[in-house]
């Protein structure tokens, strides 16, 4: 009965979609016409799941690179404005960790990245850090599974305000196992103010730290926020 209901809802969209289109197009042979007819089904459809892919990512407002200024990061050398964001990184699996002082504009361009990748038709999921531990620790098994499912059908994983605050031994433990589900099948943006050497400082565990630098560090670019805060700068408390 669901998969009538299911297939009865998906032709009711396409007709939807077609008497939307239908009198749009401009068209002198029938070829034609059907050529752009499917055109626009395509586009419509491809839109349609960019907007959804959008609103299930998490993000907490939509950010852009237009306008963004670089000058205050450090870039490695082996990453170039250009493969940023074209997004090269992503086709190779590599990660990025982005690290500086509060507001210097880490989250905001890793929102960007990933908003960016989400138009190029590929998935972006985005969690705090504790917000994510907090629903993998759920007793409700549907939201643990819900998380998993986002994080493992995604191209990129944001992890925002990573090491902000203190996780204990099972917090620390299940962020381990996401880190090593998407070791070299998915790449990984961190957003942080803390170098490594301090990490075991919020995971508490000094083996599982190590066994999480390693696989972040092994395919990672580190780009250094050397700017003031921009919310301070721009404070209206002078």
């Amino acid at each position: 009965m669901r998969e009538e209901i299911s297939k009865y809802q998906r032709k009711l969209r396409l007709s939807n979609n077609l008497m939307q289109i239908y009198p749009k197009i401009k068209a002198e042979t029938n070829e034609e016409f059907l050529l752009q007819l499917l055109k626009e089904l395509h586009e419509d459809r491809d839109e349609k799941r960019r907007i959804r892919n959008l609103n299930n990512a998490g993000f907490l407002v939509v950010k852009s690179l237009e306008d963004y200024d670089y000058s205050q990061i450090r870039f490695p050398d082996r990453l170039l404005l250009k493969d940023l964001e074209t997004l090269s990184f992503l086709d190779r699996k590599e990660n990025l960790i982005l690290y500086g002082s509060v507001g210097t504009g880490k989250t905001h361009l890793s929102v960007a990245l990933g908003v960016n990748a989400i138009n190029q038709g590929k998935k972006a999921v985005f969690y705090r850090v504790h917000d994510l531990v907090n629903q993998l620790e759920s007793n409700d098994f549907k939201t643990v599974s819900k998380v998993q499912k986002k994080i493992n059908s995604a191209d990129l994983l944001i992890l925002d305000e990573w090491g902000y605050l203190p996780l204990h031994q099972e917090g620390a433990r299940l962020l381990f196992d996401i880190i090593s589900t998407c070791y070299e099948t998915k790449s990984i943006i961190i957003t942080t103010n803390i170098e490594f050497g301090r990490w075991k400082g919020f995971l508490f565990d000094e083996k599982l730290t190590a066994a999480i630098v390693d696989r972040l560090v092994h395919h990672s670019h580190m780009l250094m926020f050397t700017g003031k805060s921009y919310r301070m700068t721009n404070s209206l408390i002078k």
